[in-house]
C-alpha cells in the first residue's frame, strides 16, 4: 500500500512540475493572443467533438427555409444581399456541371459562388501573405443528398481570434466582413432580396 501510494504521489508531483513548466513557456506566447481565442478554440473543440470532422467543424453552415426556394433564387438573394451591403460578387464556379461534363452524368447542385471587399483584401494581403487564401470569402450553395438546399461558408473566427491579435483596423473590418457574410447567409436562406 506504501509502495502505492509513493507511487501515485510521484505521478502527482511530475504532473504538478509538468503543468507549472508548461504555463511558464507558454504564457507569454498565449498573452499575445486576441482575448477571444479560448472562447473560439473551445467552440471549435465542441464542433468538432460534435461531429467528428474537422471540415464541418470550420464551417457556418445554414439550411435555406423555404422548400420553394430554388438554387437559383437563392444565389439571386445572395447577389442581391451582397450589393446591399456594399460587398462586390466576384463570380461563381457551377461545380455541378463541371461534375456533369467530367462523368456525363447529371449531378446535385453545387456552386460556389465568390465575394470580395477588395479593400480589406488588400489590408488582409498587407498584413500576411498567407491570408490571400481567405480570398475571396466563398458561399456554398449546395443541395444535399436528400435534396435540401444548404448554404455553407468558411468560419472566419479562427483567422480574427485564433492567434495574435490582428491590427485593429483589420480586425475591425476582419470582424465586419464576418458579419456581413453570416448576414448573406440568413437573408438568403428566407429568399431575401
Amino acid at each position: 500500500m506504501g509502495l502505492l501510494r509513493t507511487f501515485f504521489a510521484l505521478i502527482g508531483l511530475i504532473t504538478v512540475i509538468g503543468g507549472g513548466y508548461g504555463f511558464i513557456k507558454l504564457a507569454p506566447i498565449l498573452s499575445e493572443f486576441d482575448p477571444g481565442y479560448m472562447k473560439m478554440y473551445t467552440a471549435f473543440g465542441e464542433r468538432l467533438l460534435t461531429t467528428k470532422d474537422p471540415g464541418e467543424a470550420m464551417m457556418w453552415s445554414v439550411p435555406v427555409e423555404d422548400p420553394d426556394l430554388s438554387p437559383e433564387d437563392v444565389i439571386d438573394s445572395l447577389k442581391s444581399l451582397a450589393a446591399a451591403k456594399n460587398f462586390l460578387f466576384v463570380g461563381e464556379a457551377p461545380f455541378y456541371k463541371q461534375v456533369q461534363a467530367v462523368t456525363g452524368q447529371p449531378y446535385r447542385f453545387i456552386s460556389f459562388l465568390s465575394f470580395c471587399d477588395a479593400r480589406v483584401g488588400k489590408m488582409m494581403a498587407d498584413y500576411r501573405d498567407a491570408y490571400t487564401g481567405f480570398m475571396p470569402c466563398r458561399i456554398a450553395v449546395v443541395e444535399d443528398k436528400q435534396g435540401k438546399l444548404w448554404l455553407h461558408s468558411m468560419n472566419l473566427d479562427m483567422m480574427i481570434y485564433g492567434g495574435k491579435r490582428l491590427p485593429e483596423e483589420l480586425r475591425k473590418e476582419a470582424l465586419r466582413v464576418s458579419a456581413v457574410i453570416q448576414s448573406l447567409m440568413q437573408g438568403a436562406a428566407k429568399g431575401e432580396f
